[in-house]
């Protein structure tokens, strides 16, 4: 996984996946062993906390997407990217901002998430 996009790419289809057994194969590819991820909303450690957390997005969020809402932008190991959750098509409901860190191998490390936009904001 040299190509940040291809990562960030990876990061968001998983975000997608509905099939729990497909989700959880990507994210021991995608994400490294001890993985922190830390959002206004939540802070997890490891991939079996990360997996449990994006499955109870997906249920308090269901049919809506995740998108990319711009280019990434990656030097050395990090990389920032704005993403979109909505329906496909439609104006987005919520509008984020994470920065992505990699280990060696080329996995996830870290994730630090930040909402810009949210219904109520």
């Amino acid at each position: 996984m040299s190509d940040f996009n291809e990562v960030i790419e990876r990061y968001l289809t998983i975000w997608n996946e509905a099939d729990s057994s497909v989700r959880r194969t990507e994210v021991d590819v995608v994400f490294a062993a001890g993985v922190r991820y830390v959002d206004p909303l939540a802070a997890v450690e490891g991939r079996d906390a990360l997996d449990a957390l994006i499955g109870a997005v997906r249920e308090q969020f269901a049919g809506l997407e995740f998108s990319l809402g711009g280019p990434v932008d990656a030097h050395h190991d990090q990389a920032r990217f704005t993403w979109h959750l909505g329906r496909p098509g439609e104006e987005p409901l919520v509008i984020g901002f994470d920065v992505a860190e990699r280990d060696a191998e080329g996995r996830i490390r870290q994730v630090f998430g930040f909402i810009d936009k949210a219904p109520g904001m």
